[in-house]
């Protein structure tokens, strides 16, 4: 029988009687699990329990705070393996990858735990003015409120928390609404959070579709915040309708990785092939464009083509599996379709290119050109473009040739040529000598153009999370 789940609200699992949303698992289309879908009402019940848990949270002392993330912590990683499986089951993340996402949400919690007894404001020199020399000044962060947190799917876990965590840390309530299509992860997190003496109200769990859900937390004036990683259309629309709010959006990119003639390029194969395919592409800072130059071309496409096909493809329950399934049908499509029309306009198959049940193998195409969609949009899949340039400043133009502007990879061994990138790159982040793929969970994160506002990584959400309240005491 089909497991149905509850979820948290005000401190109580509820959801019995409620309409129910299916969680597929997406490499074999079975169903894993029934979770309870929120109507309107719901929402706003849970909206209620939020505003009660904030004011909780905001008199509960940082080190109270802190020793609840670290209990959390403790437990995801006594739970590691079973968090793997749900995530590998509901978001068809391969075994390894998905335990590493586990073991990545445990130290970021650890970061949050940190950052909660550590978080302060500063000491301002009023006497820098003559109009205040007899005055003394510091200010204070304090909880924003009510943050209505939107997740994605592809890392179920490690990006819920990632909004999660520093919310409490900084001394927030939440209502969170996973992605529909992976809130498992959700359910577990919370089961831990509870168990860690969080207090009731402090997280709300929700699930259901956008218009519903989303929509209501975006224009309810109660929330004093939203965060939310996932399409620039959305996060577009998500910005006109939430009035006042702070925003964080951290959206999608297509994002470049150069090697340059004095590169490393065997360290560059292994990890364009991690960051090209891993998750079936399914990440942000994906390895999408590939520019090497034209005197390593031969020699980078012959290595990464071999590398490329030793990857096994299939169920991600697999612990020799790389590469598990598109997170739906639909999705899988769609990549077959930009696919047939990068062909047609002229690009080359040099590896995969074939769908195998609900999986797309690992796909490299030359002969690409930039108004392609597997160019010039997130194409979101296992298919990442090669193309050949012939100096550093053309390569550089060439990867900044973008509507986004989340991280850029950089492969040389000139000092003079990193700090070149670093500042031509009209990016969130700079990763010389690895891929974009690159992220630790405490480094700031986030992107420029279209590929969002604000940033993510422990302390800075803390920053996007809190308020500065200044105090000036007149002497």
């Amino acid at each position: 029988m089909t497991k149905r789940y509850r979820v948290l609200v005000g401190g109580e699992w509820v959801g019995d009687g409620w309409p129910g949303i299916e969680v597929i698992n997406p490499f074999d289309d079975s169903v894993i699990g029934i979770v309870p879908e929120a109507s309107a009402t719901e929402v706003d019940r849970a909206i209620e329990a939020a505003l009660k848990g904030a004011a909780v949270m905001a008199a509960l002392p940082a080190y109270k705070r802190s020793d609840i993330l670290n209990r959390a912590a403790d437990f995801i990683l006594r739970d590691k393996e079973e968090i793997a499986e749900i995530i590998a089951r509901e978001a068809g993340k391969s075994w390894k990858f998905a335990l590493s996402e586990a073991e990545r949400s445990s130290e970021t919690l650890r970061f949050a735990a940190l950052e909660a007894k550590t978080s302060h404001g500063e000491i301002v020199p009023m006497d820098a003015s003559p109009v205040s020399a007899g005055r003394f000044g510091f200010y204070l962060r304090t909880p924003i409120g009510v943050i209505g947190a939107i997740t994605p799917f592809n890392f179920p876990l490690n990006l819920v928390v990632h909004k999660v965590a520093p919310a409490l840390a900084a001394g927030n309530a939440l209502v969170l609404k996973p992605a529909t299509k992976t809130p498992l992860a959700s359910i577990k997190l919370a089961e831990i959070l509870v168990e860690a003496g969080l207090p009731a109200g402090a997280l709300n769990l929700v699930i259901g579709s956008g218009v519903t859900v989303g929509n209501r937390l975006v224009e309810d004036e109660r929330l004093a915040m939203i965060t939310f990683t996932g399409s620039p259309p959305v996060g577009r629309e998500i910005k006109a309708r939430c009035g006042l709010k702070r925003v964080t959006l951290e959206l999608g990119s297509n994002s470049p990785t150069i090697i340059e003639e004095d590169g490393d390029v065997d360290a560059a194969v292994g990890r364009c092939v991690v960051g090209s395919f891993a998750n079936s592409g399914q990440v942000c800072i994906s390895v999408q464009r590939i520019f090497v130059h034209r005197n390593r071309y031969a020699e980078f496409i012959d290595k990464f083509v071999a590398a490329t096909r030793q990857l096994k493809v299939g169920d991600p329950l697999d612990k020799g599996c790389d590469i598990g399934p598109m997170i739906s049908r639909k999705e899988l499509a769609r990549s077959l379709e930009w696919l047939e029309e990068a062909k047609n306009m002229g690009a080359v198959v040099a590896a995969g290119g074939e769908a195998v049940g609900n999986c797309l193998q690992p796909t490299i195409l030359t002969g690409v050109t930039r108004e392609m969609k597997v160019m010039c949009s997130e194409v979101f899949a296992p298919i990442v473009s090669v193309l050949s340039y012939g100096n550093f400043d053309e390569a550089l133009e060439m990867a900044d040739d973008s509507v986004y502007g989340l991280q850029a990879g950089v492969y040389t061994n000139d000092i003079n040529k990193a700090f070149k990138a670093v500042k031509r790159l009209d990016v969130g982040g700079v990763i010389i000598n690895d891929v974009p793929t690159f992220r630790v969970d405490h480094m700031p994160y986030g992107g420029n153009k279209e590929s969002g506002l604000g940033r993510e990584g422990v302390r800075y959400a803390m920053e996007e999370m809190t308020n500065i309240k200044m105090v000036c005491i007149n002497l």
